[in-house]
């Protein structure tokens, strides 16, 4: 029977890191992988492809050139299914073989089948050519999710569909209903927004993202409704069903309001890939999510097994899910490997995208911290002007007292890449006069982070010299 000192079951980001951490610290280690291609649910049907198709439908719908000349320009006058997935394949493919170079670089064995525990240190592993049991000293479960499903919404794959089936609807429908308000939804809600489609968004909860600061949320919500997206908050769905002959599916809410579209895509929440798993055969259990409970190295209550990425649930990122496989490793075999979980970074890719790190503003509020905050406006900064992105801004978070750093929060084209500077002075105690001191590239974005300084500042009776 084959024995390493790590397995690592899922190749998605966090198995992947976890499994390449593991060998670079000189264990034996073997990965498993359902699928017959490595990189998981994030490389084959979620993240990639999502944020390909995003980038798909910027360049095709024209947004961007709008933006600069006012002016509606589509390269495509008719976009299809095949025009978004066209792109997909490629960047899929070149990730699969860049994931498997790195696998096989560090000597990581790649096991293709369904892993079944047999007991906390054993497990089966069975594909269609046969079935193998390998044994582990530590086990790293990064299996990752699902949609989750609903007997509500009976799912066709053609005109009631989940988030993974995107790229097999027949064509871009006229109207769409989209059913969740969270990361997934309004990503969705946005590109085909952006393609024209006619587009309404149901969420039972009174606000959008709910995680994610307030006034940047209410800055997207009114960019949607621009874009003709019609929100039903505080609504839920109680049935859905096609019309007669099937040329539309109707949701049926529990206010008894009707909302009909040609195709009604199902976005809520996620179920962990743990039914194959035999959890009990290793003394674990889940949650009715299919979420596995960790402490705060990621080890569940199996000492020698722990849980990564989507399995264990929130905020389910990939960047997140690489840490936890790093730290998880690094735990494991007693090697010292830090990470901060509260200045882990958040990217949301809506267009416009929205990024943020630290705290909002609700939540300082609830814990009677003295805050100030800074805003800088993208059409107020030059290169906004250029780019014509007229509708960011830049929201700084402070201490009135201290001036430490507390949060920051971007709405706008290059949000998930502009973070990282405030990142880097978030994580390193700094405050928020480092951007007053600081000269920045002009014309660039970047400026944003000097102009949110001097506007918090300038509110600050104490700070006199500061002035924009």
């Amino acid at each position: 029977m084959p024995q390493y000192d790590l397995l690592v079951i899922g190749s998605g980001p966090s198995g992947q890191r976890a499994a390449i951490q593991g060998a670079k610290f000189g264990k034996s280690v073997a990965l498993v992988e359902a699928r017959e291609v490595v990189g998981g649910v994030c490389i084959n049907t979620g993240t990639i492809p999502s944020k390909t198709i995003r980038e798909a439908v910027l360049h095709l719908s024209g947004y961007n050139y709008q933006n600069i000349y006012g002016v509606s320009y589509r390269v495509k006058e008719r976009i299809t299914i095949a025009d978004l997935a066209f792109r997909v394949q490629h960047v899929i493919k070149t990730e699969i073989d860049v994931t498997q170079a790195q696998l096989s670089r560090n000597g990581i064995e790649v096991l293709t089948g369904t892993a079944t525990f047999t007991d906390a240190n054993t497990v089966a592993v069975a594909n269609s050519r046969g079935s193998t049991t390998v044994r582990a000293e530590k086990i790293i479960l990064a299996v990752g999710s699902k949609p989750a499903s609903s007997p509500k919404v009976p799912l066709n794959a053609r005109t009631i569909i989940n988030s993974e089936q995107v790229l097999d609807m027949p064509a871009v429908p006229r109207t769409m209903i989209v059913v969740g308000g969270g990361v997934i939804g309004v990503e969705y809600t946005c590109m085909f927004a952006t393609l024209g489609v006619r587009v309404t968004l149901i969420e039972k909860r009174p606000r959008l993202l709910e995680f994610a600061d307030a006034e940047i949320v209410e800055a997207l919500s009114y960019h949607l409704r621009d874009h003709r997206v019609t929100m039903r908050l505080n609504e839920e769905v109680e049935s859905v069903e096609e019309s007669s002959g099937g040329a539309a599916v109707v949701a049926n809410l529990e206010s008894h309001k009707k909302v009909s579209g040609d195709t009604l895509l199902y976005a809520v929440g996620r179920q962990g890939n743990v039914e194959e798993l035999n959890l009990a055969g290793a003394g674990l259990t889940a949650d009715d999510r299919g979420r596995i409970k960790v402490d705060e190295n990621y080890r569940t209550a199996q000492p020698n097994i722990y849980a990564v990425g989507d399995v264990i649930g929130f905020p389910s990122l990939a960047s997140v899910a690489m840490e936890q496989g790093r730290i998880a490793a690094g735990h494991a075999f007693g090697m010292n490997v830090k990470s901060n979980p509260n200045y882990f970074p958040f990217g949301i890719y809506t267009i416009p995208e929205i990024s943020f790190i630290g705290k909002t503003e609700e939540q300082l509020t609830d814990e009677d911290v003295p805050y100030e905050v800074g805003v800088a406006y993208y059409r107020e900064i030059a290169r906004g002007q250029i780019r014509g992105d007229t509708t960011g801004r830049l929201k700084l978070i402070f201490h009135r007292e201290t001036h430490d750093l507390l949060g920051v929060h971007i709405i706008g084209e290059g949000a998930s890449e502009l973070l990282h500077i405030g990142q880097a002075v978030l994580i390193l105690n700094g405050k928020v006069d480092y951007f007053i001191d600081t000269v920045f590239n002009y014309p660039t974005l970047a400026e944003c982070y000097k102009a949110a300084a001097f506007n918090g500042l300038n509110k600050l009776a104490s700070t006199n010299g500061a002035s924009a």
